[in-house]
């Protein structure tokens, strides 16, 4: 005899009517995001142990902004925000030009603007635009003509130069690496990547090891012509050389009279620590000191004298990985870093498993934006990277940069969820 086929009970039936329109987000990048927003709540709380918990608690109610955010965005399918990136490209370019008029003013840089008493930083929401503006321009077109990456370039140029000036060199940075992430990600030859990174390389040589820079431009004018279309008469050749040469003029002229003096002091105290352990050098060997004393197992949640005794500046900040090491030890921080590992494996599967370029495009964008900063951030704890200010996603204090992480899940999750378009009512 068949079965009647049961029926849900009215309560299940209302939960399922609920959630069903999240039922395809990926819960597993969800609660990865939401454990590393509790962790690093506490990590802050032990960073401040004679202080009330006010960041402590504002990181919390910050994530959960940001959780709203999220959810309210993977609701939303993403095709809809790309129907509006030129409005939200002029917002973001607006913005960026809002903060050199009116912006406050910190430690020499001009980056931030209160409204009602929160320290709103577009720079870090501009992360966010730049992401939905190349998506847009790259979902019919991809990367794999000179053209379309010229187009990518010409459009990152303005928002970029805007950070740079305030200064912001940390947040033009992450630029970089989104727009070479999602050039890559759209087919881009990863011969024009890296003569589009060479001019950087090429300025750092130049005022390190002048015959390595001379070497570096011949060898990079050798790769042009090899990979350019333009090889007639030695026009690539001559372009990827005299780019590299142009390259390294360029950075002697900026490290003179662009660079700001904190900015050059970052740079050579990374080459050399010791030369100034008691001011420019003074976080990172600190940060070193506290990740090395941690040992294998740590001194324990709220113990460690470099971190109770605030021997690391800034340590809720962007030194908060210190905290980790320290009192969690080498466990911890190996344990720490599976977990953002895993967060990009979530989004890397997301972006290969999504339905159309366009969500592909973003969800490699946030992933070449968390990747880039949580690489950063922890190799300039143990000094492999200099200073750059670049926060942990969601464990430094900063409710900026937590709500644009947030904001970028959101985007992910509306990818995820609209695998299989489904019209919800």
């Amino acid at each position: 005899m068949l079965q009647k086929k049961s029926r849900s009970s009215p309560p299940n039936f209302i939960l399922q009517y609920i959630f069903k329109p999240w039922q395809q987000m990926d819960l597993p990048l969800l609660f990865l995001t939401v454990a590393v927003t509790i962790f690093g709540g506490i990590m802050i709380r032990s960073t401040q142990p004679n202080k009330v918990v006010d960041d402590c608690l504002w990181h919390w109610i910050t994530g959960g902004v940001g959780i709203f955010f999220a959810l309210i965005l993977a609701r939303v399918p993403y095709q809809n925000w790309l129907k509006f990136h030129w409005l939200i490209y002029t917002i973001t370019n607006l913005s960026l030009i809002a903060v050199l008029v009116t912006g406050m003013s910190v430690k020499g840089a001009q980056r931030w603007i209160n409204i009602f008493g929160f320290y709103f930083q577009p720079s870090e929401f501009a992360k966010i635009g730049i992401i939905l503006t190349i998506a847009a321009l790259l979902q019919k077109h991809t990367a794999h003509k000179l053209k379309h990456v010229f187009k990518v370039l010409a459009f990152t140029e303005l928002p970029w130069l805007l950070v740079f000036r305030q200064p912001d060199l940390a947040t033009s940075l992450v630029f970089g690496a989104i727009v070479l992430g999602m050039l890559y990600w759209a087919n881009a030859n990863p011969c024009w990547l890296l003569l589009l990174i060479s001019p950087v390389i090429a300025a750092i040589l130049d005022n390190l090891f002048k015959p390595g820079w001379i070497i570096w431009s011949i060898f990079m004018g050798v790769l042009a012509w090899l990979c350019l279309p333009w090889q007639r008469f030695g026009i690539s050749a001559l372009g990827g050389l005299s780019l590299n040469l142009f390259g390294g003029e360029l950075g002697a002229f900026a490290w003179n009279n662009i660079l700001k003096p904190y900015q050059k002091t970052r740079l050579t105290v990374f080459l050399n620590p010791e030369q100034d352990t008691l001011a420019s050098g003074y976080h990172q060997v600190q940060s070193k000191i506290a990740i090395g004393s941690g040992q294998l197992w740590g001194w324990g949640l709220n113990q460690g004298p470099m971190t109770q005794l605030g021997f690391v500046p800034e340590q809720h900040t962007d030194f908060i990985f210190s905290a980790v090491g320290e009192q969690l030890g080498f466990i911890g921080c190996v344990i720490t870093i599976s977990i953002f590992c895993l967060i990009c494996l979530r989004i890397l599967h997301i972006a290969q498993t999504a339905s159309d370029n366009c969500g592909s495009l973003l969800a490699a964008g946030v992933l070449s934006m968390i990747l880039f900063q949580t690489v950063v951030n922890i190799g300039m704890t143990i000094g492999l990277v200099p200073a750059a200010g670049i926060p942990l996603p969601w464990m430094t204090y900063g409710r900026s940069a937590m709500l644009t992480n947030f904001i970028g899940i959101g985007l992910v999750e509306s990818v995820a969820n609209f695998r299989n378009q489904r019209k919800y009512y």
